[in-house]
């Protein structure tokens, strides 16, 4: 399957119909050994390493990685999230997800595309993420005290990077009304 080959091993039922593959193809070749599936519509070739990243972006593709899976993602913190924690927007009916395992939050549909970017998973795999500033600000947005054994040494990382740029920082931290509690951190460590 050349679109597995492509996409590091890995192909969604959505991904080979838009190439003009029929699904029973998918099918067919999981009967020949050629695919294996690995999740409801994603498919990954038999030497591929699972990516779990890729599974839940795939199983929900209106999700973007957030908190401390995107800083993660983004090599800001090394330490690796207990839970894979994804954002929808508002309205979204997320009990899949959190079925799923993973930490599902809701915002409103004006904040939830704000601050997207595309980031590597450890596999190499490209999904669907908040980018560092926005992250940082999730952190601080989403509980009335963040877990400041996680948010000091990202900030850090963040500010000690050669793509730091802490006016769009700010920038997010006041369109997501956490400003208050992020400047202090900012200032102080730069």
């Amino acid at each position: 399957m050349t679109i597995a080959e492509q996409n590091n091993g890995i192909v969604s039922s959505g991904e080979a119909t838009a190439a003009g593959i029929a699904r029973r193809e998918l099918s067919e070749a999981v009967e020949r050994g050629e695919l294996i599936r690995i999740a409801r519509g994603v498919y990954a070739l038999p030497e591929a390493w699972e990516d779990e990243f890729v599974l839940a972006q795939h199983r929900f593709a209106r999700g973007f990685f957030s908190h401390e899976t995107a800083l993660y993602l983004h090599g800001l913190t090394d330490r690796a999230p207990d839970a894979m924690t994804m954002t929808f927007p508002r309205g979204y009916n997320t009990r899949n997800a959190r079925d799923a395992g993973i930490d599902a939050r809701t915002v409103t549909t004006g904040l939830y595309p704000a601050g997207t970017a595309e980031v590597g998973t450890p596999y190499g795999n490209a999904v669907a993420a908040y980018c560092p500033e926005r992250a940082i600000c999730d952190l601080f947005r989403s509980t009335s005290s963040p877990d400041l054994q996680l948010a000091i040494p990202s900030i850090r990382a963040y500010l000690s990077s050669e793509g730091r740029n802490t006016v769009r920082l700010m920038e997010y931290a006041h369109l997501m009304k956490v400003e208050a509690k992020v400047r202090p951190y900012v200032e102080a460590m730069l």
